[in-house]
């Protein structure tokens, strides 16, 4: 017996974008490792290119014409592009830090001076 199927709909993608923001922000929250609060924030950006595929798709998914609209796919470049120059910047941050003080807690982090 072949079991009937609902389409996936706008919902659906919301749910999964809130559950991946909620895990990113508990993340962020949590740890004391820098490494693991950089992957917080990957997190939660990816919770918003999720959200604006999806909203995307459901929206404007197609013109009149029968053209597809990318502008969620676009604005969901541009933040990878974003997540990836943060991470870079990041990381170069924690290594120096690592260097300074042969840690990366964060709660050393108030030792810093500038």
């Amino acid at each position: 017996m072949l079991l009937a199927t609902a389409p996936i709909a706008l919902h659906h993608y919301l749910v999964v974008g809130a559950i991946l923001f909620v895990c990113g922000l508990v993340t962020m929250l949590t740890k004391r490792n820098a490494i693991g609060i950089l992957m917080g924030v990957e997190l939660v950006l990816n919770a918003a290119n999720v959200n604006l595929v999806a909203f995307n798709r459901f929206t404007q998914g197609a013109t009149a014409a029968g053209a597809l609209r990318l502008d969620g796919q676009i604005f969901a470049i541009f933040v990878i592009v974003l997540a990836a120059a943060e991470a870079a910047v990041a990381l170069a941050i924690f290594l120096n830090f690592y260097n300074n003080f042969s840690t990366i807690d964060v709660e050393r982090a108030q030792n810093l001076k500038g």
